[in-house]
């Protein structure tokens, strides 16, 4: 028997105030959880995505962050962007830099997000039941596929306001 996973609620700071389950989470926009986003570039500047599941509930068979998940109850943001990334793309050995925190807000849940990026070359392994496909993109293949449906809103969103900044540009050319 599993037991549903429970997530931590937060308020706009990130400070942890409560929890709920995850599928109460899932349907009320008012209680804020936090997520982790790891956007892997390579040393060529291109960006590593993932396309979601058919069968996922939220975004089926849309093209996302390489590694998005869940901060469990009591879990580091840390620790979650470790486990996420081990899980989702089998990479370990790596160093992520934090860039930002925003709240995103859909039609079903509002999420306090925790971005991050690494540049790695390492060989990256997506072969779970919740991603379809995985591959490098461009900078410029995605700017050209934003607005047409094929990439959730979510990350199309953070492509523009935190990605595809000289920010981020700055902090990809440290490693």
């Amino acid at each position: 028997m599993s037991t549903e996973e429970i997530l931590p609620l937060v308020d706009e700071q990130g400070n942890v105030i409560g929890k709920a389950p995850r599928s109460q989470c899932h349907s009320d926009r008012t209680l804020l959880h936090p997520v982790v986003h790891l956007h892997v570039f390579n040393t060529k500047g291109e960006l590593y995505l993932q396309k979601r599941a058919l069968t996922k509930r939220i975004q089926p068979g849309k093209w996302d962050t390489a590694v998005g998940g869940h901060i469990a109850y009591g879990e580091e943001v840390t620790d979650a962007l470790r486990r996420e990334t081990r899980e989702e793309i089998g990479l370990t050995d790596f160093e992520p830099t934090a860039v930002t925190s925003y709240k995103w807000q859909s039609a079903v849940e509002s999420e306090m997000i925790n971005v991050f990026v690494t540049v790695t070359d390492k060989p990256l392994v997506s072969h779970n039941d919740e991603i379809d496909d995985a591959r490098f993109w461009t900078l410029d293949e995605i700017r050209n596929a934003s607005g047409q449906g094929l990439m959730t809103p979510n990350f199309e969103a953070e492509f523009k306001n935190v990605i595809d900044t000289e920010a981020v540009k700055k902090i990809i050319d440290t490693y």
